[in-house]
């Protein structure tokens, strides 16, 4: 073992005694990232979705982000279980397979907000993309504020997305403080 070697050991031990503690931005960073990914959304469009809550001056930001963030067409379309994942509802919504109060929309982006009906194109709904769907959806509940008729198979959004109770998977008042810097 050469004294080279034997230094590089001597370091790689010492560094690997305890990971140092995440600062304030750190931990707003890996928040933020982890919100970003659990919704799909790229950084420029995440970052507008922040800025315009920041900027509306809205008296419960929090809920204002949490709210935008749910009422995208791609993920209703998810939260309605009539995909697997938010990528296979953003792809549907992208292809055409959706109906927003008649009109086919293909931005996964595009807001939904209350007494909007959201379906499945007559000529898709043949496709084998949503011919198991039925019997699938038996099973399947939708969230409080929207509702789903599984033999016409049509949705509607009743209000506005709330977070339960305060209750979210992240801390979004991080992530809020992230893009406040």
């Amino acid at each position: 073992m050469t004294q080279k070697f034997a230094s590089r050991m001597q370091n790689r031990k010492q560094k690997d005694r305890r990971p140092k503690a995440k600062t304030d931005f750190g931990i707003q960073m890996l928040e933020k990232q982890r919100v970003r990914f659990f919704y799909g959304i790229g950084e420029r469009q995440f970052s507008k979705y922040v800025k315009n809550v920041i900027a509306s001056k809205s008296p419960k930001p929090v809920e204002s982000l949490h709210e935008c963030l749910e009422s995208r067409l791609d993920n209703v379309i998810y939260r309605l279980h009539l995909a697997p994942s938010r990528q296979a509802a953003r792809q549907m919504v992208g292809h055409g397979h959706i109906l927003v109060n008649g009109r086919k929309t293909n931005i996964p982006s595009y807001q939904v907000s209350p007494g909007d009906s959201i379906s499945i194109r007559e000529g898709s709904a043949k496709s084998p993309l949503f011919t198991s769907l039925k019997e699938k959806l038996k099973e399947e509940q939708a969230p409080d504020w929207l509702t789903f008729d599984g033999e016409k198979m049509k949705a509607e959004v009743l209000r506005k997305p709330d977070m339960a109770g305060g209750k979210s998977l992240f801390d979004i008042a991080q992530v809020l403080e992230f893009y406040k810097r």
